[in-house]
């Protein structure tokens, strides 16, 4: 029996904090670089979250450089969601949609 054909794993890192200005890519990688990416980040109790849409475009930015004002929402709204995981006594913040 083969084994089903699954998409070669991807996986981006992101840092942002308070000084500094949009959130950067500082690790990027494909197959076992990727397995180490996660790995890594799981060891050091940092949320992986699983993105398709969203690593594919992250995949696009260089290393060592700020994430495209294009990809602000999408990764704002990611941190969000994360902050209120972290902080379950935090209020929801409505979902930002255009009309």
């Amino acid at each position: 029996m083969k084994t089903p054909l699954t998409p070669q794993q991807v996986a981006v890192a992101l840092t942002y904090g308070k000084d500094r200005g949009a959130p950067t890519v500082v690790a990027k990688g494909r197959g076992l670089l990727a397995q180490a990416i996660i790995e890594r980040a799981k060891q050091h109790g940092i949320f992986v979250h699983e993105s398709e849409d969203l690593v594919g475009l992250l995949m696009k930015v260089e290393l060592d450089q700020e994430i495209p004002a294009q990809l602000y929402l999408a990764v704002a709204e990611l941190l969000a969601w994360l902050y209120r995981m972290e902080q379950p006594d935090t209020p929801a913040i409505p979902s930002i949609t255009k009309k």
